[in-house]
């Protein structure tokens, strides 16, 4: 299994509308070609203006295959221009879990 941490920096102030449309339209959107939504999360302490989402994928064949059909979807693309002048910087981890962690994991290598 590999989990993906997806961080953005939003503009000031841009959490409740990036939320509000992520919620209405984008999330749907994601959970058809992604799958599993391991949680979503916005910041309150520490770096301010941040959105956290993590997916988990079988392998990264999977993620990759999962992202392109996102990629791809004309939905999705329709969707973009709503969040993409909220988003200043994002960052993008690839992780995987320890063997006790409580998504599994593996023995170490």
């Amino acid at each position: 299994m590999f989990v993906e941490i997806r961080t953005y920096r939003l503009k000031n102030g841009g959490i409740p509308e990036y939320l509000k449309v992520v919620g209405e339209t984008g999330i749907a959107i994601q959970k058809k070609h992604l799958g599993n939504l391991v949680g979503y999360f916005s910041s309150e302490i520490g770096p301010v203006n941040e959105i956290v989402h993590i997916w988990s994928f079988a392998s990264l064949d999977d993620r990759q295959a999962r992202r392109a059909r996102l990629a791809a979807d004309p939905d999705w693309q329709a969707f973009l221009p709503k969040i993409r002048d909220l988003i200043v910087t994002a960052d993008n981890k690839i992780m995987t879990p320890a063997a006790f962690s409580p998504l599994g994991g593996s023995a170490p290598a």
